[in-house]
């Protein structure tokens, strides 16, 4: 047990240290990085792909990199937007790694891109333990999945500095009860922002938009209570994404991050 956890903690702090190198990098280009994390089926893609169109409506570059075990079927869709798009194809890994970003950004990513969205693989397990150099991580719940989920999940939404709520059309035929998941997200996230949308009808887009956006401009996001508990599991010599510090030693612009592979959309 002993070995198993210190393989787990050697694992998570050698992704932390990558993760804050990316950060360095992306920051270096004027990119802020929003991770939005849910279960498969949360409406998440069908939500990026307003984000993308209303960012680029606005003149704001944005891209897009989505993760799936298979098919390129999310990258097709989210091109649809006209933002430059990636599908990264994840082999089996229930999750995304920072190394692994790291060599699908490098010789990819637009200069100038303001935001970078990175639609993680569908899974409220793995991708939660895992920094991806991001500025900003957002959990996302369907409200047909049960007010509990906070609770059974409560890493991937206790490190969350945004919750968003979706598909709350489907609301009242779901039977679903947003006083409960409230107080569930407090118990787990106490003072996290809940944001209900509805990619159908456009609710929520727009103000989804304006706080990313704020945060890109420097507005600090709320920090969760949960991250400082996380920071002493995996403390190391650099900073963390959830104090949103940056590491010194930004790559070469020229070198990038590092060589990858991938099947850019767009």
């Amino acid at each position: 047990m002993c070995r198993t956890v210190d393989l787990k903690q050697a694992v998570l702090a050698k992704n932390d240290r990558l993760a804050d190198t990316l950060r360095a990098w992306l920051s270096g280009r004027g990119t802020a990085a929003v991770n939005l994390l849910s279960s498969p089926g949360s409406g998440k893609t069908a939500l990026l792909e307003l984000l993308l169109a209303r960012a680029a409506g606005r003149g704001v570059p944005v891209a897009a990199l989505t993760a799936d075990l298979a098919t390129e079927n999310d990258a097709r869709r989210l091109a649809r937007s006209g933002a430059p798009v990636k599908q990264v194809l994840t082999g089996g890994l229930c999750h995304l790694e920072a190394e692994q970003l790291r060599g699908h950004l490098a010789g990819w990513l637009p200069d100038g891109t303001r935001v970078l969205f990175v639609e993680n693989v569908g899974n409220l397990v793995c991708p939660a333990a895992y920094d991806l150099g991001e500025t900003l991580r957002v959990a996302l719940m369907s409200v047909t999945e049960g007010e509990d989920k906070p609770l059974k999940y409560p890493t991937a939404f206790g490190l969350a500095n945004l919750v968003v709520l979706t598909k709350t059309d489907l609301a009242r035929a779901a039977g679903f009860d947003a006083e409960a998941f409230a107080g569930n997200v407090r118990q787990v996230n106490p003072g996290v922002a809940v944001l209900p949308t509805c990619a159908r009808t456009g609710r929520g887009a727009d103000e989804l938009l304006e706080r990313i956006l704020a945060v890109c401009e420097g507005e600090p996001p709320h920090r969760p209570p949960l991250a400082a508990r996380h920071l002493d599991e995996h403390r190391h010599d650099h900073a963390h994404p959830y104090d949103h510090g940056h590491a010194p030693g930004v790559p070469h612009p020229e070198t990038g991050p590092g060589p990858g592979t991938g099947a850019p959309v767009r």
